[in-house]
Parts: C-alpha cells; sequence; structure tokens
C-alpha cells in the first residue's frame, strides 16, 4: 500500500502546475470551480423557476447533487486522507480538509452520465468533455491527489448509474 501511495504523491505532483504559469492556474480555476456544488445547486434552481417544463429534471439533478455530497462526507471522514500540501483553494482546505474521495470529480462524473443518460445529445457531450477537465484541475491545483479523483469518477459514475436505474 505504501508504494502505491507514493507512486500516487509523485504522479500527482508531477500535474500540478507550477506558480510561474499563471495563466494556466487561473484556467484551471476556471474549471476546478466550475464543479462546485453550490454553482451547479443555484444554477438548477434557476433553471426550475424559471423554466417549468424543466423543473422536474432540474430536482433530479440537484437532488442527485446533494445526495452524492452526503456519500463523498461520510467517505471521506470515514477515511480521512488529507489533501496534498498547498496554498491555491484556501476555502476547500478550511471547509474540508479531506481529500478522498474528490466531491467535484464524482459530482462531475454523476453530472455527466445524467446528461449522457437523460439528453439532449450535446448536453451529454459536453458534460462528458467537461468532467475530465474539472477532475484534471482538481490535480493540477494541488488539491487532491489522482486516486482521489479515481475513486471520485467510480463514485460518481455509480451513483449517476444508479440514478438512470431508477429512473427506467
Amino acid at each position: 500500500m505504501r508504494g502505491w501511495l507514493e507512486w500516487d504523491r509523485e504522479l500527482s505532483e508531477k500535474i500540478r502546475i507550477a506558480e510561474n504559469q499563471k495563466w494556466l492556474k487561473r484556467a484551471a480555476a476556471v474549471f476546478a470551480h466550475s464543479g462546485d456544488s453550490w454553482f451547479w445547486l443555484i444554477g438548477l434552481a434557476m433553471i426550475g423557476f424559471l423554466s417549468p417544463s424543466y423543473k422536474a429534471v432540474a430536482f433530479l439533478y440537484a437532488g442527485s447533487i446533494l445526495i452524492l455530497a452526503v456519500l463523498v462526507l461520510g467517505i471521506k471522514f470515514l477515511i480521512k486522507r488529507e489533501r496534498p500540501q498547498g496554498e491555491w483553494g484556501a476555502i476547500y482546505r478550511r471547509t474540508d480538509p479531506h481529500s478522498f474521495p474528490s466531491g467535484h470529480a464524482a459530482r462531475a462524473t454523476m453530472l455527466a452520465v445524467l446528461g449522457i443518460g437523460l439528453g439532449p445529445p450535446l448536453w451529454g457531450i459536453a458534460l462528458a468533455c467537461w468532467a475530465p477537465l474539472v477532475s484534471l484541475a482538481r490535480v493540477a491545483l494541488g488539491l487532491h491527489y489522482v486516486s482521489d479523483i479515481i475513486g471520485g469518477t467510480v463514485l460518481g459514475a455509480l451513483v449517476g448509474l444508479l440514478t438512470l436505474w431508477w429512473l427506467h
């Protein structure tokens, strides 16, 4: 296990963006923040209120985000893996000191699975392209290890698939 954790730490460090690459760090920050749950919940609430025809879908997405958040937090507080050392993302480091699994990777993957399963096709494709960028940005900014992303991706895919199964 120690060898795996060392490999994970080294790989994650290689992916990390250097401090002098300001434009790349800003781009990664945009992707990293685009996966924030509050951002999605506010957007979904607006869709639900402004477009009655999409209210049920917006509610489904929001409910799935909240259920996934409970699962992620439960696992994080069970495992208690500390985040990588770093300075970027102070709000994440203060409010959630644990890194495994990545909630952003889980949420982005779940949203992509729901987008593919519920359509329209362009929405699913856009989310499927966006999700790995959110996940990669979290490692590149030093908030997560690669294994946190893998764990979050697996969890998000499972919750998304279970949600689609439940609907059908």
